[in-house]
């Protein structure tokens, strides 16, 4: 007798890492995508307005999942600091709901986080339970996000993450070809460091957790192992040299670029509404002791994403000689 079909609740399906988890979760149920209003997806999906609460109880009414993953989330950070109560209905109340109905009805949650909640201070690894502090509104309403479905104690995993890029949407990837592609001269900030961690690393990340924990029990075994967890790409660089990385790939790929002159700048020259972190390194120590998952290095993950980034960006890229 085969075993009922499980429902994954997917949002943002048209996002960096909503996109990628549409493929990746596809051996593990039945995956039920969501996009915003307008928003174009070439398949089935539902509308889900994440700063409607209303609209989130009724697709969860509608759908009733047995695993919710929730990568959407708004991440305009500068623009956040004008927009602190939309950014706190998607990032901060949203997942509340989420959790809420999850714990009620016996479901499971993965939700995605930032290295933003952290003070980033130091030169030092940030572990799970080190103290937060985030610096600007969009981190601090992503950390009431966390706090809240932390707080209902159910079957959730909470990933944070940090310098997210994708084949989708836009990046810091994507700006820095198209900048590269414009301009004789760039100044990109050099003492802000993190992993940039491709949105298919993350993907594959999820995915082989829930497949290592819920093979013979299902998703409630997620209740096991709880708990946050930091997903990214292993290693850590600046803006300054992911940007230099970026470039040098491109060239490999015969992209035509302007560029002559890239500067590394401190965080003081280029200010922004929104304060970043300079530290944003972050330990995966418990990713790897719990689920036994060691991620790519940076710069192995970029090498592989960068032709799909190329082939979707109409950069002029040519096929590397063998």
């Amino acid at each position: 007798m085969s075993k009922p079909s499980r429902t994954i609740l997917l949002t943002g399906v048209t996002g960096q890492v909503g996109s990628e988890l549409y493929h990746c979760l596809q051996h593990l149920g039945t995956v039920v995508p969501t996009v915003n209003k307008g928003e174009a997806f070439a398949g089935k999906a539902l509308e889900l307005d994440l700063s409607d609460a209303d609209s989130i109880r009724a697709v969860l009414k509608d759908v009733r999942p047995d695993l919710i993953v929730n990568p959407a989330a708004y991440t305009a950070v500068d623009k956040a600091e004008q927009e602190e109560a939309l950014a706190m209905k998607v990032n901060a109340r949203a997942p509340e709901i989420f959790a809420e109905w999850a714990k009620v009805h016996g479901a499971s949650m993965v939700h995605f986080s930032t290295d933003y909640v952290y003070p980033g201070t130091g030169t030092q690894l940030y572990h799970e339970d080190d103290a937060v502090g985030p610096l600007n509104i969009y981190g601090k309403s992503k950390l009431v996000g966390d706090e809240a479905v932390a707080a209902f104690g159910g079957s959730y995993v909470t990933l944070r993450t940090s310098w997210v890029y994708g084949i989708v949407g836009n990046n810091f990837v994507k700006t820095m070809l198209r900048l590269g592609g414009e301009r004789e001269s760039l100044s990109v900030v050099g003492d802000q460091i993190g992993a940039p961690t491709s949105a298919r690393t993350l993907a594959d990340i999820t995915a082989m957790i829930l497949s290592a924990t819920v093979s013979k029990h299902g998703f409630g075994a997620l209740a096991e192992r709880r708990g946050v967890y930091h997903a990214v790409n292993s290693g850590a660089t600046s803006w300054y040299d992911f940007a230099r990385e970026i470039f040098r790939l491109a060239a490999a790929h015969g992209v035509p670029l302007k560029l002559k002159d890239l500067k590394s700048i401190a965080t003081e020259a280029y200010p922004t509404p929104a304060h970043r972190p300079k530290n944003s390194r972050l330990s995966l120590e418990k990713l790897a002791t719990t689920f036994q998952i060691t991620p790519a290095a940076w710069v192995a993950a970029l090498a592989w994403a960068m032709p799909f980034i190329l082939l979707g960006s109409g950069t002029g890229a040519k096929p590397l000689k063998s």
